[in-house]
């Protein structure tokens, strides 16, 4: 068994090596008979640009693809075009910085981190299981959930720990903005951490759906690099909750969180 997923892999990655996948690719993938283990790793370790609005999360799922291969889709985010064969990768573009934020390093990849002891450390994510929740529910078609949801971490404690005043420096994906970012406090229970929010689009709103949230600005210090400031978090667990998040209403579905603690 092994080998013979070996042999699928070596085939699957030499047919994509020269292309950076997208929903199309996936698609292909699946519909040719590819286990879900061996589309996920090629998730996991090809370049990707995927379109994950709710349009066409719903086409992705009526076109075959399973729950756990769009949780490595939303996983693996927007990824970089694939570098030619035998070239070289390309480095990362660095944003130009103002002159008054010179403790920046260049050349940081797309994501969140956090001023710890007087150095940018990476926030390292998270996976969240989504499950329907609250009062507010909508289930669109291909059990697509919107409205009021609850995000669930399996671990007790972030590993990412923070003091306070917390200072974070979040860069955001390709035409993505600050505002799309929210930051909610995690409650433990049994072991785990969850919290409640509103994702995939809001139909009503209610005050259970928006108790975990909290608000918070980004000063731009370059193009879609933001700076934040937490003066006044108390102990606790704490999240940002990246844009792109889904639920399904069959079984808990994967997205990610950058998370940390405050002691």
């Amino acid at each position: 068994m092994l080998k013979t997923l070996r042999v699928l892999l070596v085939i699957a990655a030499a047919a994509y090596a020269q292309e950076t996948l997208n929903n199309d690719a996936v698609v292909k993938m699946v519909k040719a008979g590819l286990g879900e283990t061996l589309v996920i790793n090629m998730i996991q370790t090809q370049p990707g640009n995927y379109t994950l609005t709710p349009d066409a999360l719903v086409k992705l799922k009526q076109d075959g693809v399973s729950d756990k291969v769009l949780g490595a889709m939303i996983a693996r985010g927007s990824g970089a075009p694939a570098a030619a064969a035998g070239a070289p990768p390309a480095a990362p573009t660095s944003p130009v910085l103002g002159a008054t934020d010179t403790d920046i390093p260049q050349g940081l990849d797309i994501g969140v981190y956090y001023k710890k002891g007087g150095k940018w450390e990476e926030m390292l994510p998270e996976v969240v299981n989504w499950k329907t929740g609250g009062v507010v529910k909508h289930v669109a078609s291909a059990g697509i959930v919107k409205g009021d949801v609850n995000g669930h971490l399996q671990s007790q404690h972030s590993r990412n720990m923070a003091a306070s005043p917390v200072e974070v420096l979040i860069y955001a994906p390709e035409g993505v903005a600050i505002t799309e970012y929210q930051l909610l406090h995690l409650r433990e229970a049994n072991g785990t951490r969850e919290f409640r929010t509103v994702t995939g689009g809001v139909f009503h709103e209610s005050g259970g759906a928006q108790r975990d949230l909290l608000q918070f600005e980004g000063k731009k210090v370059a193009n879609r690099m933001y700076r934040v400031s937490l003066p006044s978090l108390g102990a606790g667990e704490y999240g940002f909750l990246p844009p792109g998040a889904i639920t399904s209403s069959n079984s808990a579905s994967l997205g990610k969180m950058y998370t940390f603690r405050l002691e």
